[in-house]
């Protein structure tokens, strides 16, 4: 490995994303349950209600302050590590990025000062209010970056004169097939991620018999969430992965899946050590036709191998597959675990299975874990034509269940 110019550019910058991206899920669940919090004070009066506000308010300021200070930097890497990118994508992204910090930013940063510090300053509505708008700038802020995100993914609207890129139809560059989606999907994972931090905060504590009767109630708000929010946003990665992403991106998809050839009835690997200079798997740790099931939903679906990309448009394997499979078998353990809450909180065992809680304890890093590993899939992949990759046998699979826009 060289470390040229370019790659420590990347290696700067993929540093930078991630540390960036954890401070953002935060504030993003952090706020929209602040909101459910002040409301159900402001409906039942309880006073309990308030001091959950008060604790967590306290750790969604900070998220909201690191999320602003790491992405500022990101802005300056564009122009001093890639800025030739920069020039022939700025007339798109720019506005896009511009628009998110003259309207959502402005909005949080309008409201915030109520939100924090203005209990007992403002009345109960109007501090709701405020609560309500910070949130709302929150998502829209997601909204706008993932729309820059995903045009970089998935571009439309344009045209391109060979060193720069101009806007023909700004609702097409802004709505981008795979923006609806992935937006979708960064929101349900911020308020996933949240939810797991706040259940496991409320588990440690009811470990320790402290703060009891506020570490239920968050403990019991932020299960139910996340037992609501998993069954969705498994069900929308999938669509994402299959039927948006793979007409655009079929290498990702191989790359995921972690084969080389093209493999009927396939296997779903575990682990693999892939060889990315043979265009092989020295090793393939593998369940039988588990694969050509989560992605046909038969044993005979054909899941296409890598050596089918032309070789300098291929990702490196190991990183999009070990991400991936991080993402999904964590994630399909936090979906055990919100189901599993469902069952004890029926038998009225959520507060006393100890087990349970200490499961919860070590899950309160596992939404973060999840979002990197979700960045590290969508990254890596370089772009195909949607004519070239629709012609692939594989890719039917179930895209009548997309929206006709």
């Amino acid at each position: 490995m060289t470390l040229d110019p370019l790659l420590l550019s990347r290696l700067q910058f993929a540093f930078t994303v991630s540390f960036h991206i954890i401070f953002p899920s935060m504030s993003i669940g952090l706020c929209a349950f602040l909101v459910l919090v002040e409301f159900m004070h402001l409906r039942t009066g309880d006073e309990l209600y308030r001091r959950i506000y008060r604790f967590w308010s306290i750790l969604f300021a900070l998220g909201f302050g690191m999320g602003v200070v790491s992405g500022l930097v990101m802005s300056f890497e564009f122009g001093t590590n890639f800025s030739r990118f920069a020039q022939a994508v700025g007339p798109v992204i720019g506005p896009m990025i511009g628009l998110e910090v003259m309207s959502a930013f402005f909005l949080e940063a309008g409201f915030l000062g109520i939100m924090l510090f203005g209990w007992g300053r403002v009345g109960p509505r109007l501090h709701f209010a405020a609560t309500c708008l910070v949130s709302v700038g929150t998502m829209i802020s997601a909204t706008f970056i993932l729309a820059a995100n995903s045009w970089m993914q998935t571009p439309a609207g344009v045209t391109f004169d060979g060193r720069t890129f101009h806007v023909v139809n700004w609702v097409k560059a802004f709505l981008n097939p795979s923006f609806p989606y992935r937006a979708a999907h960064m929101l349900l994972a911020a308020w996933i991620t949240a939810a797991f931090l706040i259940a496991g905060v409320s588990a440690r504590y009811l470990l320790q018999g402290r703060h009891l009767d506020t570490a239920r109630r968050c403990y019991s708000l932020a299960l139910a969430a996340a037992s609501i929010l998993l069954p969705l946003q498994l069900y929308l990665g999938d669509v994402l992965a299959l039927d948006v992403m793979a007409p655009h991106q079929i290498a990702k998809i191989e790359a995921m899946e972690g084969f080389w050839e093209t493999t009927p009835s396939a296997p779903w690997n575990v682990i693999v050590i892939p060889d990315q200079r043979k265009g092989r798997n020295r090793f393939a740790l593998s369940v039988p036709y588990l694969g050509s099931v989560l992605v046909g939903k038969n044993f005979h679906t054909s899941i296409p191998g890598l050596n089918e990309t032309p070789r300098d448009r291929r990702p490196t394997m190991w990183i999009v597959f070990y991400s991936f499979r991080v993402m999904f078998l964590l994630g399909t353990l936090m979906f055990c675990a919100g189901i599993y809450s469902v069952w004890l909180r029926w038998r009225h065992r959520l507060y006393t299975s100890r087990r349970f809680q200490r499961l919860m304890v070590w899950l309160t890093p596992s939404g973060f874990i999840c979002v990197l590993g979700g960045w590290f899939t969508a990254e890596p992949a370089a772009n195909r034509s949607r004519s070239t990759a629709i012609s692939e046998p594989w890719i039917p699979f179930r895209r009548s269940r997309l929206p006709p826009w």
